[in-house]
């Protein structure tokens, strides 16, 4: 096994992808850091001063004139008055959310990269591990070994857990070392909020707590390894029916984006909170933006991911074991 996995992961970072997808977050790192530095020098602009609690003010105010105008759609009603509830909290409790840091800039990237800039970089490293096999004819060769279609698709499973460690890894220090020079590399044991419990335009925060950044960093990180570990199992599965790489990328890109729009349209479709893709944006549990549908919890999010990627994982195993390969 471990000369299996050895050998997946050479051919995996002789394609040479893992280093195209660090220099993709890079270049994203410094968009996304000069687009939060022109916000930040627009808030100090906009309040006249770089006291944090005049800013944080003056956002609260502004949101209160566009509730108040009455030409709002009802989902925007509901999240302005769910992000109004939650600056005046931090308002009331003198903790400033936009403190400035490489720290908060990592949190802001990660939430934002969490439902499609991960899953995209996970099916680019996914996508190929067996259809590329299949459509080069290499599968064959490979199966003259005397090892079982089980090892080879388990090897190629942790082969893809190492990957998408390594990406996620690489990804954090990649985008901390970028904004770092404009926002600070100090700032990890600034507090932030997380608890929040939101119910249609009602915010609950009755289990609001306090815990220093690095601590919620570690848990949006992990919670972003888990969605492209499951996104990475769905391509997998994918791969293994469809056959050809380009077919299999088409597709999950149609899934993701099409997550991405269903997010914002399936209050009137309840059901689709069973869809993996509704379920990607799992950050938002923490930060206290209101879920898809009313009354999903982080735990269901979780537990229909997991139930995604099983099902997915048994029938690759499944289909792989069973189908013929000689043509």
């Amino acid at each position: 096994m471990n000369q299996l996995v050895y050998n997946e992961q050479l051919k995996l970072w002789r394609k040479r992808r893992v280093f195209i997808i660090l220099i993709l977050v890079a270049l994203i790192s410094g968009i996304f850091t000069y687009a939060q530095y022109r916000q930040h020098e627009e808030d100090v602009k906009k309040a006249g001063t770089t006291d944090w609690h005049i800013q944080v003010q003056e956002r609260i105010i502004d949101l209160e004139n566009r509730l108040g105008s009455g030409r709002l759609p009802d989902d925007y009603q509901a999240y302005f008055k769910v992000l109004k509830g939650q600056l005046q909290y931090y308002l009331d409790h003198d903790i400033n959310p936009n403190a400035p840091g490489a720290p908060m800039f990592l949190k802001t990237f990660v939430e934002n990269g969490i439902s499609l800039l991960f899953p995209l970089f996970m099916m680019v490293i996914a996508a190929d591990l067996i259809s590329a096999e299949m459509s080069s004819g290499t599968i064959k060769f490979l199966l003259t070994r005397p090892v079982s279609r089980a090892r080879i698709l388990t090897s190629k499973y942790i082969s893809l857990l190492l990957s998408i460690s390594a990406i996620i890894v690489l990804s954090g220090l990649t985008a901390y070392l970028i904004s770092g020079p404009v926002f600070g590399y100090g700032g990890w044991g600034a507090p932030v909020l997380t608890g929040f419990q939101v119910s249609g335009d009602t915010i609950d925060t009755s289990n609001v707590y306090q815990l220093p950044i690095y601590q919620l960093l570690i848990m949006e990180f992990g919670l972003a390894w888990f969605v492209s570990i499951i996104v990475g199992i769905l391509t997998i599965f994918v791969s293994v029916i469809v056959r050809q790489t380009a077919a299999v990328m088409g597709i999950m890109l149609a899934a993701l984006i099409t997550g991405t729009i269903l997010t914002n349209l399936v209050n009137a479709w309840p059901s689709a909170k069973y869809l993996f893709m509704v379920n990607l944006q799992l950050t938002n549990y923490l930060n206290g933006t209101a879920p898809p549908v009313s009354g999903m919890t982080l735990e269901f999010s979780m537990l229909v991911l997991f139930i995604w990627g099983l099902t997915s994982c048994v029938l690759s195993y499944f289909i792989f074991t069973k189908q013929d390969i000689s043509s």
